[in-house]
């Protein structure tokens, strides 16, 4: 089937509100993001609630984050590297998680694999973290964002979970709402759920801002620099975040 992405969107976002329960399985959680900021902006709602739980999580960021600042001088990759994850670890522990949760890979920003040695490795990575929590659900950026990194960190989640029999796999949409509404999708109706994440919008909220370089608040050298639009952010201000599911 194809759809645009307009309507899929549209779709998912009537999909039906449900609590944690809906999706929660024994065991942990794992959350696999391709850049430092996008488990906030996709899940930080879900890892509030599950770290309020004490569910076991853990975080594994796939890149290293450098590329959003390439031209800065100020502030050469280690730097942008150091900063990145910094930046993560103080937004997970705003959502309550300690800073040992994060599992970074620091594979190259802009440049994550989606096949060959360097790929099945960060897939070892990621079934690795999975069973330290023995995590019945995993949570990933959705295949159809409009950014490489995004769609390869999707193909290793969806790669590690043959590896992770009774596990489910779900995908949040991260830079997809910002897909052109007319562009045509491979795909049907979207399955899943809107998590209904209200107590933790505040929260959210701060996990996001967190992460100060992304908001243009620390590298103020590189006139060419990444910030966060604000008609993107203001996607991820609802009370509901969008869970597709990938293996129903």
């Amino acid at each position: 089937m194809v759809t645009t992405a307009g309507d899929f969107l549209a779709a998912a976002e009537a999909l039906p509100l449900a609590g944690f329960d809906a999706i929660d399985r024994p065991g942990g959680l794992l959350v696999v993001v391709p850049h430092p900021d996008d488990e906030s902006l996709g899940c930080g709602g879900l890892i509030a609630e599950a770290a309020a739980r004490g569910k076991r999580v853990a975080v594994v960021m796939v890149s290293d984050g450098v590329a959003s600042h390439n031209n800065s001088r100020r502030f050469p990759p280690d730097a942008r590297r150091a900063l990145r994850r910094g930046e993560a670890e103080a937004a997970l522990e705003i959502l309550g998680l300690p800073a040992s949760a994060l599992h970074p890979l620091d594979l190259p920003d802009a440049a994550v694999p989606d096949h060959g040695p360097a790929f099945d490795r960060a897939v070892d990575a990621i079934v690795a973290a999975a069973r330290a929590v023995d995590a019945g659900t995993l949570v990933t950026t959705w295949g159809h964002d409009p950014h490489c990194d995004h769609r390869a960190s999707f193909l290793m989640a969806q790669a590690a979970m043959a590896r992770l029999p009774g596990a489910a796999l779900w995908s949040v949409p991260v830079w997809g709402h910002m897909l052109p509404p007319r562009q045509e999708l491979p795909l049907g109706a979207p399955r899943g759920l809107r998590l209904d994440m209200a107590q933790h919008l505040g929260r959210k909220d701060a996990a996001i801002r967190a992460h100060r370089s992304q908001m243009g608040l620390v590298i103020d050298d590189d006139p060419e620099g990444f910030a966060l639009p604000e008609a993107m952010l203001a996607h991820f201000a609802r009370p509901f975040e969008i869970l597709l599911q990938e293996n129903p």
